[in-house]
């Protein structure tokens, strides 16, 4: 274990001298990883994006039939900027059995154990295949993944299950809210602050749009599950962005309000577009086309993720609980892309290294002992593909 656990700190170390932030290019890691894989006998699906400049990555060790176990990661990271670092975020350094860097625990902890584990394999002993899965884009609203899945099922795959790697301190997670983001956008008509009726002022109406989403909130307490496992157990909403204007004593002609939905149940999502729709309908639109015909309201989906629901009959959920010894499974509030395996009808679980209180951080770490564990358990899921 210790010449494992030596190996796949050098992963890590590499793979955090990618600065693979969103907003940027990750065809560099994904080509770091593709050699080493390719180099393992692995069969590689190389999807690159419509832009050019992304790419999803599918790797499979083992025969070639259906089933197997997916193991998942994101291959991006969120920013750095304005966040006060100890040191370079992307060099990887070790202080107090932990391991400081940008993506440490969220997640190439987790790409760095499977690489590792895939160099120890015997692929011709394995009876599943085992394949690595690993997108783009998934902080930012899991883009890569929501375009990769449809994709390899098109190519014939069919996996058994899927293990997702986020950070989970290596506990067992069956369950999370959806992700839903928006930005709203308002045109109104500009003129001088003197005299308010006779512009369309967007900075206002985008506050009384922010203000019908807040009052949303309450209805959407009243309909959470009786039975729901979340914390807390309603779908909710925040309001994350709101900018316009140009001065004190002008009409502002422009605005837009970023926003989120967290639904624990799709009917939510339904019941909160439905009551924004009738809204902006009836009131905000009339009111706004009064003065000016060219006023407008239009939202720009962002991404619209699935929720992660738990099963009765949860395969992957039941292995990784096995392997790590886990008497339950566990919810969480954050989303991830294992909603999308499962709305694929591919078996989902998260099981990862590390603790999302420090993912997105400065000074971002993961523990060294929680690498072990995530070894451990890895190889444990190599074992049950080499099982018949």
């Amino acid at each position: 274990m210790t010449a494992d656990l030596d190996r796949t700190i050098a992963h890590l170390a590499d793979l955090i001298a990618f600065p693979s932030v969103s907003r940027d290019s990750n065809l560099p890691i994904l080509d770091h990883i593709r050699g080493i894989l390719i180099n393992l006998g692995a069969r590689i699906e190389f999807l690159p994006s419509p832009c050019g400049t992304k790419a999803n990555l599918f790797a499979t060790l083992g025969p070639n039939r259906p089933g197997g176990v997916v193991l998942s990661g994101h291959s991006d990271v969120v920013p750095v900027d304005d966040q006060e670092w100890s040191s370079d975020p992307f060099a990887l350094w070790p202080d107090d059995g932990r391991l400081y860097g940008r993506g440490t625990c969220d997640m190439k902890g987790f790409i760095a154990a499977c690489l590792t584990v895939a160099e120890g394999l015997d692929v011709h002993a394995l009876e599943r295949p085992i394949h690595i899965c690993l997108t783009h884009d998934e902080e930012v609203g899991c883009i890569g993944a929501r375009a990769l899945l449809p994709q390899l099922a098109r190519l014939g795959y069919r996996p058994s299950m899927a293990i997702v790697g986020e950070p989970t301190e290596m506990q067992v997670v069956d369950g999370h809210k959806g992700c839903c983001e928006y930005v709203t956008r308002f045109h109104g008509l500009a003129g001088h602050g003197s005299q308010p009726d006779q512009g369309v002022n967007a900075v206002a109406y985008a506050a009384r749009y922010a203000g019908r989403l807040l009052d949303l909130v309450e209805g959407l307490k009243a309909r959470r599950p009786s039975d729901s496992p979340f914390d807390p157990p309603w779908s909710t909403i925040n309001i994350g962005l709101l900018n316009g204007g140009v001065g004190l004593n002008v009409i502002p002609s422009t605005a837009e309000l970023g926003w989120e939905m967290r639904p624990v149940q799709q009917s939510d999502l339904a019941y909160v577009k439905d009551q924004l729709a009738t809204f902006q309908a009836t009131e905000l639109l009339p009111a706004m086309t009064a003065i000016s015909r060219d006023a407008g309201i239009m939202t720009e989906v962002i991404g619209e993720v699935r929720e992660l629901t738990p099963e009765a009959v949860n395969p992957a959920r039941d292995l990784a609980m096995y392997l790590t010894g886990a008497n339950a499974a566990q919810t969480v509030p954050f989303n991830t892309e294992a909603g999308l395996f499962q709305t694929e009808g591919i078996p989902s679980v998260l099981c990862g290294p590390g603790s999302i209180a420090q993912a997105h951080k400065a000074d971002e770490f993961i523990a060294i002992d929680q690498l072990a564990k995530c070894l451990t358990f890895l190889d444990g899921v190599a074992q049950y593909c080499m099982s018949k």
